[in-house]
């Protein structure tokens, strides 16, 4: 698999950094390349909070180190880390630098397929 296959938008589904293990959250996960052919991600989450992050591409997995504005315009960063089943199913795992430290957040992304028919 190349980078360059990675690049589009997922339907994401994902659990926060606590003991709960349910998917509270769901949401777009849009994937670009920057001019020297790393990642660029963003993230809508819950149609309201917007993240941002960049990241790399090895042996079919992806790292992202990302950050949101939160309550009270704090900034909160993390990294995000998706082993690439395939190029449309991303499976992974992320944590931030003031969540929980017990436990790890999970994302699992799926490639939204274009309903566009060709002319």
């Amino acid at each position: 698999m190349t980078i360059q296959e990675l690049i589009g938008e997922y339907s994401i589904s994902g659990s926060n950094q606590d003991d709960t293990n349910e998917m509270t959250y769901k949401g777009i996960l849009t994937l670009s390349l920057d001019k020297n052919n790393r990642i660029k991600a963003h993230w809508l989450i819950n149609n309201e909070q917007v993240q941002t992050g960049n990241g790399f591409f090895k042996d079919n997995i992806l790292v992202i180190n990302f950050n949101y504005k939160g309550e009270e315009n704090i900034t909160y960063k993390g990294v995000a880390v998706y082993q690439c089943i395939t190029k449309d199913v991303l499976d992974g795992f992320w944590s931030e630098k003031h969540g929980n430290p017990l436990f790890l957040g999970t994302e699992h992304c799926l490639r939204i397929e274009s309903t566009e028919r060709l002319h």
